[in-house]
């Protein structure tokens, strides 16, 4: 016991406490960032009928061609484009149907426990 109190007088004490917050360096002068650009938008019509514009993710090199409709294969030309169909058009014995039910359900459910109180 008296070993420790004379060790603790011979040690200077250490403070204790949280780390020192990190000071904020600046880099050089204080410059504007330059932004991300986005990326050229193609206005000429007849280069976006015959070329995918974009889709080309090579750096350097040309874009892709677009071949004729005969190339492609049919069920690119059925895919439903336009805004979701509602449960009451779809056919209740298809699995799009169960699916969109099943979403309904679980949106209904979140409704519900979103008003509940604890």
């Amino acid at each position: 016991m008296a070993a420790r109190l004379l060790l603790r007088a011979a040690l200077p004490a250490a403070a204790r406490g949280y780390a020192k917050k990190a000071a904020m360096k600046s880099k050089g002068k204080s410059l504007a960032k330059e932004g991300l650009k986005a990326p050229e938008v193609c206005t000429d019509p007849t280069m976006l009928t015959t070329y995918a514009m974009g889709v080309n993710y090579f750096k350097d090199g040309p874009e892709v061609a677009l071949k004729p409709d005969s190339e492609y294969p049919d069920w690119l030309f059925e895919i439903h484009l336009g805004p979701p169909k509602k449960l009451e058009e779809l056919d209740p014995n298809s699995i799009e149907y169960w699916r969109r039910l099943r979403k309904y359900n679980t949106w209904h459910r979140n409704r519900l426990k979103k008003g509940k109180k604890l």
